[in-house]
């Protein structure tokens, strides 16, 4: 069969870069030319943008007529990326192909950061390919002329799937790609992604409800990656452990390991940790400064790129990051790769090794540096899940009402929507597949007249109807509506400049609120002054001297996974009786010794409960091994079970091996498992529902669902509202709908995100099932465990600034540590 002139051309190409087709691009690039769409899996670094770019190049090569066109056809493909810092690179890459094929097709991107100028520009013609956001592609849609924006459309890629899949903005895309399929019957949706177990439904969720089997394919690459896994062991373990102490001890090492390298990325779990490390390596090894840069999210996007470029460049020797570099950003001088405390899931794990030897057939090597002595079971876990290819699902979010009613209120703001065609366009979301007439006829209600209880407050009627058609006729509502669309909802932030003019990013005002002129912080690695705060601009200047506040943001800590908590609870179990040749386990031998001098190591079949009397109180320590979040709900609900037999206050603490219930009075565990069925899955969601703490949960979640759905406004640009008055605001509506009335949606939704999101309902029940068929051992201790001691401090650790706590630690562990 004669080859077409496209892949004459592309195959000149992959020649004149001494490049092979992997087989796998090669089957993605035919599926693709056959017209079918679907889900491309292959491991990072593997050459993953390529197996679709080149494709859909080769289709616009032979689409090509014998005379150029006078006019261009626009917008023809469109890459969704989850992330800004994306975008940049895959730019470089797509650009690079066309111009080196002599291709006259325009590549551009449209995100937050997108300058006015080009979006005034591409509002006038569109590039023939758009990198773009899920955040930037509903902004689109808000135009009144979207319709002709994607009439030409013929191709989606979905980058990353994975990362978007499991979140809300998930959701946008998929709202967002049932609305494109409706403008283009014909169009073809594919997705990349790279660490993902579920990949048959992701496909599912990615190309809709009504998609057909036969014009689908999931494409698995065969390339074997190699991943090598080496943890960097402290010298002595702790037998008592507390979270956090054992990483920055083992800063020597970590630098031992970056000067061996050509480039290092250190990835830390949150932005206050990398603020920490990258204090501590600079303090302990100046000549760094220069070789050495900060990435997270609340950086300024220029230092952020400049960080980037200078990687990419070879100009950095190490870069400490968090999330912000998880993704499929090519940099390809790193060589080394080093996780700062457990990353909590494999697949995250597997993620940043692909960071390091990025590119087809080369090793991937990754150090695990331990927060605690206790993550060196983890370390253990996390190779075995990596040798076994053992990757975690990642569940799509459902019933997301608040999100729908956004972009009922975007496609409003636009070109308007007819209802029964709407709604038959977003029950093919996977998300919404189930969503009936009355709880349609509920949002319908929601953005024309508010919900029930706000009908009598114009302040709430947004949409209006016309000749049958849902339109926003108000430009106030749209302006409000455009600046406020979105689906990442955090506390309100402030940009933090010198007095001289540069940025430097953003914190939470929360942190700044705290401050006074000529208190000093740490931020961006630098140690600055505050000033002043002139409405959403904090500014600083440069300040001398090691003391100073470290700047802290808000957001819940990273939960362990299901995969993750099995493999830590199988080696557990066989750690005393049957000794492996594994480093790290060896090393945790005196604390397991202590363990099981105190207490018990629990068997697979066996559930562990620790009482223990101290000054404090009346312990009750259960290790479930099942994650902080199921932990959690587990706690709330057992304090409540407890509560129904006799009057009793608890103070809860968790982690992710297990948690504590802490009052003044004992509690006579054996006779109450034995007398009643405390870990029964009975009336489970009504028992969490009727506990204090559940109801404060969904009041809490309230406040993000109702920014998202259009309830609660943040403010215009230099003219933010409090985070304190948005928080008292939406109390409110979350007070009088929960009165008022008995159906409202958004309420249920609020408690519905806390079950499944923040308790983990599913994985509880699960759990509970299982803790029916074990043995509950109950072991009374005279003083704290290996076990337990790490899940006291954690609770100190909300209580007491951190000099505080190490001086409370320090005391506890010269108490506890004695001879028993």
């Amino acid at each position: 069969m004669a080859k077409s002139r496209g892949h004459i051309i592309v195959e000149q190409w992959f020649k004149s870069k001494n490049w092979k087709w992997a087989a796998f691009q090669k089957e993605a690039s035919a599926a693709y030319l056959n017209g079918k769409s679907g889900l491309i899996n292959a491991p990072t670094g593997s050459g993953k943008t390529y197996s679709l770019w080149i494709p859909i190049l080769i289709r616009h090569i032979n689409s090509l007529p014998p005379k150029p066109l006078k006019t261009r056809k626009g917008l023809q493909v469109l890459w969704i990326t989850p992330l800004r810092a994306l975008s940049k690179d895959l730019l470089r890459n797509m650009e690079t192909a066309c111009l080196e094929m002599n291709l006259s097709w325009e590549v551009g991107i449209r995100t937050g950061d997108t300058a006015t100028k080009e979006r005034t520009r591409q509002k006038k013609q569109m590039p023939d390919a758009l990198i773009i956001t899920p955040e930037s592609l509903h902004l689109l849609f808000s135009q009144k002329n979207s319709s002709e924006v994607f009439k030409n459309l013929h191709t989606v890629v979905v980058d990353e799937w994975h990362e978007l899949m499991g979140s809300k903005r998930g959701v946008q895309t998929e709202l967002a790609l049932a609305r494109l399929r409706n403008i283009n019957p014909e169009l073809q949706t594919w997705g990349i992604s790279a660490t993902i177990g579920n990949l048959s439904e992701a496909m599912q969720v990615l190309l809709g409800m009504k998609f057909k089997e036969e014009n689908a394919v999931i494409i698995k690459a065969n390339t074997d990656k190699k991943i090598l896994v080496e943890s960097i062991l402290p010298e002595k373990v702790e037998t008592l452990p507390w979270s956090g102490y054992m990483g920055i001890r083992l800063a020597d090492k970590v630098v031992q390991i970056v000067n061996q390298s050509n480039t290092t990325l250190i990835f830390t779990n949150t932005r206050a940790q990398s603020e920490i490390w990258y204090r501590t390596i600079i303090e302990k090894y100046p000549e760094f400064a220069g070789i050495m840069a900060l990435h997270h999210a609340s950086l300024d996007r220029e230092i952020r790129d400049w960080v980037e470029e200078a990687l990419h460049n070879e100009k950095l020797k190490v870069v400490i990051c968090t999330s912000s570099l998880d993704l499929g950003v090519d940099f390809r001088p790193v060589d080394t790769v080093i996780q700062v405390g457990s990353p909590k899931s494999i697949a995250r794990f597997v993620q940043r090794a692909g960071r390091s030897g990025h590119r087809p057939g080369v090793t991937s090597k990754i150090y695990f540096c331990p927060a605690n002595a206790l993550e060196l079971i983890e370390a253990v876990s996390l190779r075995e899940g990596v040798v076994n290819n053992v990757l975690e699902d990642r569940p799509p979010v459902v019933h997301a009402f608040d999100v729908l009613a956004q972009w009922m209120i975007t496609l409003a703001v636009g070109e308007g929507f007819e209802e029964q065609q709407l709604f038959e366009e977003v029950s093919d979301a996977y998300g919404y597949q189930y969503i009936n007439r009355q709880e349609w006829e509920w949002l319908l209600g929601y953005i024309t007249t508010g919900s029930p209880s706000l009908t009598v407050y114009d302040e709430y009627k947004k949409v209006e109807r016309i000749d049958g058609r849902y339109v926003v006729k108000s430009r106030r509502i749209a302006l409000r509506h455009v600046l406020s669309m979105g689906t990442i909802v955090s506390d309100t932030t402030l940009r933090v400049k010198f007095q001289h003019g540069k940025y430097l990013g953003a914190v939470e005002e929360s942190f700044v609120t705290k401050l006074k002129p000529g208190d000093v912080f740490f931020f961006g690695g630098m140690s600055v002054e505050f000033v002043r705060i002139h409405e959403m601009t904090v500014t600083v200047k440069k300040a001398e001297g090691k003391k100073g506040f470290l700047v802290s943001w808000a957001g819940s800590r990273m939960a362990l996974s299901s995969q993750l908590s099995s493999f830590i609870r199988e080696r557990l179990a066989s750690s005393i009786e049957n000794p492996t040749h594994e480093k790290e386990l060896a090393k945790l031998k005196p604390l397991l010794e202590l363990q099981q001098e105190r207490s018990i190591i629990p068997k697979m079949d066996e559930l562990l409960i620790e009482q223990c009397e101290t000054r404090e109180g009346y312990h009750i320590f259960i290790f479930p091994f099942e994650g902080r979040l199921v932990h959690e709900g587990m706690s709330i609900l057992l304090a409540y079970r407890l509560s129904r037999l006799k009057p009793i206050t608890f103070s809860l603490a968790m982690n992710d091996y297990g948690f504590e219930l802490l009052s003044d009075q004992y509690v006579d565990m054996k006779s109450i498992i034995k007398e009643t069925n405390l870990f029964s899955t009975d009336h489970l969601v009504d028992d969490i529902y009727h506990s204090v703490n559940a109801t404060e949960m969904a009041k809490r979640k309230f406040r993000e669902i109702a920014s998202i759905a259009g309830l609660m406004f943040q403010g215009y640009p230099g003219q933010h509202i409090k985070t304190k008055q948005i928080q008292a605001s939406s109390s409110l509506l979350f007070t009088v709908m929960s009165k008022y009335e008995d159906n409202n949606l958004l309420v249920n939704q609020a408690f519905q995100e806390v079950l499944t999101y923040q308790l983990e309902e599913i994985r509880m029940r699960k759990a509970l099932d299982r803790i029916a068929t074990q043995k509950i051992i109950i072991r009374k201790t005279i003083k704290p465990t290996p076990f337990s001691f790490p899940i006291m401090v954690d609770r100190l650790r909300e209580q007491l600034t951190s000099e505080k706590l190490e001086d409370r630690i320090q005391k506890m562990l010269k108490q506890y540590s004695n001879a028993d």
